[in-house]
């Protein structure tokens, strides 16, 4: 199983994207499916929710409130482990700290500028060749 935190930014970007089959959609997708295992917080869900109800985006308030759902459905609750990093943005810690409180998880982001440079932050382009590779793991394990 792959568990990820996935950035506001890459769930705003799968609503609003007019590229048929955008990477960040297909990470939406894969999130809301049970592929990546979402993790969340109450800090997190409530960044969602206020982002994604902004005027600037017209994202329907059913089609949020259905999303947030199925992440909650889909995910696991997770808590901030505090790290002694530096942001640009402090908004953006939250999103960090809740990745470290699983193992092996990813913080999946389109400003990977906007954290620290570790394995664990990954693009939504390098979120599905993860997701590509462990799905051909379980092919040959079969």
């Amino acid at each position: 199983m792959i568990y990820a935190v996935i950035d506001t930014n890459v769930i705003v970007s799968a609503f609003v994207t007019k590229t048929e089959n955008a990477t960040t959609s297909k990470v939406l997708e894969a999130a809301l499916q049970g592929k990546i295992i979402p993790i969340y917080n109450d800090e997190i869900l409530s960044e969602y929710n206020d982002v994604l109800s902004r005027r600037k985006f017209n994202i329907a308030e059913s089609l949020i409130v259905r999303t947030i759902d199925r992440i909650l459905e889909k995910g696991v609750p997770g808590s901030r482990i505090h790290c002694n990093e530096n942001f640009p943005d402090p908004k953006d810690v939250v999103f960090y700290e809740v990745a470290l409180s699983k193992k092996d998880a990813y913080l999946v982001t389109g400003n990977s500028k906007h954290f620290p440079k570790t394995p664990i932050v990954v693009t939504p382009a390098e979120m599905l060749e993860i997701l590509q590779k462990e799905a051909l793991k379980q092919q040959e394990g079969r």
